[in-house]
């Protein structure tokens, strides 16, 4: 079942939707241009120098692309086989602690791949599920190695995994890579009074996490002197701790704003709860039957999620880390407590659930049925009515397994089917995405549609919100930056370079120069606003109100 919802889930939809800025086209251009390029250890874009990340992430992706092909497959493969390999993971953690028990494991492998955030995270062209991946290997190795004798070789063997994993994790996104174990393990060993095992256990991963991650930032040193410098001070302290940190949010931000991430199962909290923290009666005395894998992953979970929260800097997709302890904590709950047939705090979530599910379902066909029936006019998101029926079979379906888990009396049809509650919608979402979502997001659809008006000769300028994609679907690192160079700023303090980043006045200059070979792409807000400075246009397209321009001229 996991295998297969592996494929139907991660592997079979990813070239469903169209490339989406900045992030993804972000992190297909790199690896694109290292291809071209040949250059493997200093990162570029737009051929500038681009130092927020290490390579290893790009690597993937470049290796990804040189499999299959520049596609929108490729470029998301290495984030679903993350996802994958986490679960794989999980699977092996979870069936250490419960041996003689065949559906602790499973579940835990279905609680992570069915939940919102990581389906969403893991079929998009980004780093996050690779990181969490790595740091996923090198969580579970350590644990293992907790568990195994003392100076043993398998304990000495999961610790160099444990250290594999880290200096991986490192060369992917950087030092959270150390940040995360650290924040977890040591509370983990604290509350078990391995006050020495803190430092007896430390060194070997430590030392492996280094030898991991040397040659390629010796490299970099070499050929990049400024590359630590910027990649430590400015994408590590100042987003985590500056007041003026990109993205900065409250304390409370992930609080306010997670649970929706862990949907559907966050509905199975309370259950879960009653599962772990029961008390058992052994000779006629109560007492907590907390097992050490619970104990290593409640530090695992509350301590790097409370990390993210006090840094300034925020994105939903930082606590990604955090959702492998949940689903094992999770998965040995709901066990718990469903095989001590305590069936309440369960049916309660899922009725919470249905209702929840089956309010929204009410709300769509009745707003559905107001206006493409009825013909009253309620401002609805615009959207072409197959979407919003595809919508609809989506919930519905989701509604009729919860309802099933209710009836259902047997321990692992309940949590089944559950679990597959929400896997027609999430498979649905690839190809019903609002269309104000993709007039917003995918500007590489209007670039499709105006591919002959490019040749190799055209001069093509671009605001800092399209340039990713212009790159990635021209196949071009030589384009003008228009008044904004946006997260390329750092790239352009290089001498020969700032002669990339042009005001309008020079642009239109080039483009009394070069009449018939100078293109245009920008937002259409951004068009807007410098029309009135640029010559007229011989062609003018764009792809909605909120959404990008071509202009030739």
């Amino acid at each position: 079942m996991v295998l297969l919802l592996i494929l139907a889930l991660y592997i079979v939809p990813l070239g469903a939707r169209p490339m989406f800025v900045p992030d993804e086209a972000r992190y297909a251009e790199v690896p694109r241009e290292m291809i071209a390029s040949g250059d493997w250890v200093s990162p570029h874009l737009n051929g500038l120098r681009y130092f927020e990340k290490p390579a290893l992430g790009y690597w993937a992706t470049a290796g990804s692309i040189m499999l299959f092909g520049a596609n929108n497959f490729a470029i998301r493969l290495p984030s679903a086989l993350s996802v994958a390999l986490t679960a794989f993971i999980i699977l092996v953690i979870t069936g250490s602690e419960a041996k003689k028990d065949e559906t602790s494991a499973p579940l835990a492998a279905l609680i992570f791949l069915t939940s919102l955030e990581v389906y969403a995270v893991g079929t998009f062209c980004v780093l996050d599920s690779l990181l969490a991946f790595f740091l996923t290997g090198t969580m579970a190795s350590f644990y293992l190695a907790s568990i195994a004798t003392p100076g043993s070789r398998q304990e000495k063997k999961y610790l160099m995994f444990s250290g594999i994993f880290c200096g991986l994790a490192f060369l992917t996104k950087g030092f959270l890579a150390f940040a995360v174990p650290i924040l977890a393990i040591v509370p983990f060993l604290l509350t078990q009074r391995r006050f020495a095992d803190i430092f007896r256990m430390a060194w070997l991963p430590m030392l492996t996490a280094l030898l991991v991650a040397l040659p390629w930032s010796v490299l970099i040193h070499l050929r990049e002197p400024q590359f630590w410098h910027y990649f430590f001070w400015i994408e590590h302290v100042q987003r985590f701790l500056a007041e003026n940190a990109q993205h900065k949010k409250t304390f409370w931000y992930f609080f306010l704003s997670a649970p929706p991430m862990f949907l559907p199962w966050i509905f199975l909290v309370p259950a879960a709860v009653t599962g772990l923290f029961s008390n058992t009666v052994a000779n006629r005395t109560a007492k907590r039957d907390i097992s050490p894998l619970a104990s290593f992953c409640i530090c695992w979970f509350i301590f790097p999620f409370l990390f993210f929260s006090v840094s300034n800097g925020k994105l939903l997709t930082y606590i990604l880390p955090c959702f492998p302890p949940f689903a094992i904590l999770l998965s040995l709950g709901l066990h718990r407590v469903l095989k001590r047939g305590r069936f309440r705090s369960f049916q309660l979530g899922t009725i919470t659930a249905t209702l929840l599910h089956g309010a929204l379902l009410v709300a769509i066909i009745a707003f559905l049925s107001a206006t493409h029936f009825f013909g009253f006019d309620i401002a609805l998101p615009e959207n072409r009515i197959w979407k919003w029926l595809m919508a609809v079979n989506g919930l519905f379906v989701m509604v009729l397994f919860f309802i099933a888990a209710i009836r259902s009396r047997k321990v692992s049809q309940k949590i089944l089917l559950f679990g597959l509650a929400p896997v027609l919608i999430l498979f649905l979402a690839n190809f019903i995405m609002p269309d104000l979502t993709l007039e917003s997001k995918a500007p590489v659809l209007l670039l499709k549609r105006h591919e002959k008006d490019v040749t190799p000769a055209s001069i093509i300028f671009s605001g800092e919100k399209t340039v990713q994609a212009a790159c990635w679907y021209y196949k071009r690192n030589d384009i003008y930056m228009v008044e904004s160079a946006g997260e390329l700023e750092y790239g352009l303090e290089y001498d020969q370079s700032g002669s990339r980043l042009l005001k309008l006045k020079e642009v239109s200059r080039l483009i009394a120069e070069h009449p018939g070979r100078s293109v245009l792409i920008a937002s259409v807000k951004h068009y807007e606003n410098w029309k009135k400075f640029l010559p007229a246009p011989s062609l003018l397209d764009n792809s909605g109100v909120k959404g990008y321009v071509f202009v030739k001229y």
